[in-house]
């Protein structure tokens, strides 16, 4: 089977490795436990050669009995076939426990690899693809990796070794009687067949198991949305259409096996019968003798188990490596770029520990102020992968001065978010640039973009553990001092009467955040990664009016002298700004101070006046 590329994956679905992609990892793979490797395939050809001495003797008891040998003789032959039997289990014992324990090493390799690449999964990439294909991918193909490296691995070796050997010795008692395993050529056009199309149809089952996941946890997500809007019927309808999909793909691989196993039960047959036949000519000719056929047959006999093996375990070696290419798949784009450096977001504010600046230097020392750069947007670009086309962001241009604080309002959908977006390295422009301190965000290394770029939505997440171990992922070295001035700027006074203080138990059996008080964690930790750029995009959307505007009076005090871009749903936001960008349409239409905007009565001075009642609503509707 020749597959060159990686089938093509959906829209927004996370990449598969080529075929020869997923050999390259699995060689990888041994070449890190080579020594391993060798010592189990050594360990495998002795116990095949053990084995071979079985058939070899008995032939020579039949010859012994018919050239009127006595039963000493026989008893003889027959301790060292069960001699070569016992070494042959001791050597296949070892064998299988050092093909074991490789499995279990590289297994452990292939888990460590596929967390570290799906960390490294820009935000964007995960969103496009769906929670589900991701979750699949740790679990469900991940198992199956885990099962082939630990038992089909080991198995599969043993099989073809002892497969080699056993024709070897047919061909070394005859070349006729060695031809005769020519008999099993149906099998390996059984075997081609089940191959050319087994590979896409594990692959087709794993992608319907991946959707089906998704679907089902979304649905769990969204039970209280779903009972609310009254989507049950809809959304079981959906559920069965994905059971259906996975139940067509599970039957297209069973179908492949149908077909492959009664004809290569049969094939087993054809090298005996050969055998026989060809063997009691050449007998009758006086070319080899009755003890020769009858180990022959017996050796042809035997191939039956290790192809067995193989055949058996042909099964999981394609699920497997559909699953491995799925893995092996996380963590390059589907346009073959790779995953590209990405921003911090609130729910998970990022190590910044050990950040490297973008010009290359060391890290900057624990305590010191993370580097400030001038950020620049110039003709940039974009509309979202698998969109009807239309661009969300038009030619925008902008320039925010280092230390400045900018305001972006406008309608819904004109493109603040997405802006926000592409200024933090979350998404990539589909033309023009973006820069920090000169330097394409792009292009700057993951550490460096996250000590220099913060992204803070109202999206959060409170991890299991205690207050200080959700504050300390933002800073793992910061005293307990630092993190109560954390939680003090953004207003967090309910931490303080927490009964254990930072040492309080968070989640299931301890205490239980609600949004805002989430959302305010989330906002320490930002407070403790000392970005040198701070996006904001609804981050105290969850808040209360006075507890926001409390929350964001104190953050802009902690933040002074950091650039600043806030999405700005409440135009006090705008007002405390040092300038305001307008955006209509994917477009930046007006740029200045609020002063300047307002009293020149253009989109802004509307929005203003319809944010104090001063006007009658807007024709379009807005979003501040």
């Amino acid at each position: 089977m020749t597959t060159a590329a990686a089938p093509s994956a959906p829209d927004g679905a996370l990449p598969v490795a080529s075929a020869r992609e997923t050999r390259r990892a699995a060689g990888r793979l041994i070449r890190r436990d080579g020594r391993a490797f060798a010592l189990m395939l050594a360990l495998n050809a002795l116990a095949a050669g053990a084995g071979l001495a079985g058939p070899w003797l008995l032939g020579r008891i039949v010859d012994t009995v018919r050239d009127g040998g006595g039963a000493a003789a026989v008893d003889r032959l027959t301790l060292l076939i069960v001699v070569g039997t016992v070494l042959q289990l001791l050597l296949g014992r070892f064998a299988r426990y050092v093909g074991h324990r490789f499995g279990e090493r590289a297994l452990a390799r292939v888990r460590e690899g596929f967390v570290d690449r799906a960390l490294a999964l820009p935000p964007a990439v995960v969103e496009r693809a769906g929670t589900g294909d991701l979750t699949a991918r740790g679990t469900t193909d991940v198992a199956s990796v885990a099962g082939t490296l630990r038992d089909a691995t080991p198995e599969v070796s043993v099989a073809v070794v002892q497969a080699l050997f056993l024709l070897g010795a047919v061909t070394v008692l005859h070349p006729l009687l060695g031809a005769c395993a020519l008999g099993l050529v149906g099998c390996g056009f059984a075997v081609r067949w089940y191959l050319r199309r087994a590979r896409r149809a594990y692959l087709d089952e794993g992608a319907a198991v991946s959707e089906l996941a998704g679907l089902l946890a979304a649905t769990a997500a969204g039970a209280r949305t779903v009972d609310l809007l009254g989507l049950a019927e809809r959304r079981a309808s959906a559920a069965r259409q994905a059971i259906e999909r996975c139940r067509r793909a599970r039957l297209r691989t069973l179908f492949l096996r149908s077909v492959l196993f009664p004809v290569v039960d049969f094939s087993y047959t054809v090298p005996v019968a050969a055998a026989l036949t060809a063997g009691g000519a050449l007998h009758q000719a006086g070319v080899v003798s009755l003890g020769a056929v009858v180990s022959a047959a017996v050796l042809l006999g035997q191939l039956s188990a290790p192809l067995d093996t193989l055949l058996f375990r042909t099964e999981q070696l394609q699920a497997g490596a559909a699953a491995f290419a799925r893995v092996t798949g996380v963590g390059t784009e589907p346009d073959g770029s790779g995953p590209q450096p990405t921003a911090p977001q609130a729910d998970g504010v990022p190590a910044p520990a050990a950040a490297v600046p973008a010009d290359g230097t060391e890290p900057a020392a624990a305590g010191a102020p993370a580097p400030r750069g001038r950020i620049e947007a110039r003709g940039v670009r974009y509309a979202y992968p698998g969109g009807a086309g239309d661009e969300v962001l038009r030619g925008v241009e902008l320039t925010v001065r280092p230390g400045e604080r900018l305001a972006l309002v406008g309608p819904s959908g004109a493109g603040k978010s997405t802006l926000g977006r592409l200024l933090a390295g979350i998404e990539a422009p589909r033309a023009g640039t973006v820069t920090v301190g000169g330097l394409p965000v792009a292009a700057l290394p993951p550490r460096a973009l996250r000590r220099q770029v913060a992204l803070v939505t109202q999206e959060h997440h409170v991890f299991l553990g205690t207050v200080r171990d959700n504050l300390r992922i933002a800073a793992p070295g910061a005293a307990d001092t630092a993190l109560h001035a954390a939680l003090a700027a953004v207003g967090a006074d309910w931490a303080a009467a927490l009964p254990s203080g930072l040492a309080t138990e968070l989640g299931p059996g301890g205490f239980r955040p609600d949004g805002a008080q989430s959302q305010q964690l989330s906002l320490a930790r930002v407070v403790l990664a000392d970005p040198g750029i701070l996006i904001l995009d609804e981050a105290t959307a969850l808040l209360d009016p006075r507890t926001a505007r409390r929350t964001e009076r104190a953050l802009a005090a902690v933040l002074e002298g950091r650039t600043v871009i806030a999405v700005a749903h409440r135009l006090h936001t705008a007002h405390d700004a040092d300038r305001v960008a307008v955006m209509e349409a994917g477009r930046i239409t007006e740029l200045g101070t609020h002063d300047a905007l307002v009293a020149a009565g253009g989109a802004y001075a509307a929005l203003w006046r319809t944010w104090h009642g001063d006007a009658p609503e807007p024709e379009r509707p807005t979003e501040v």
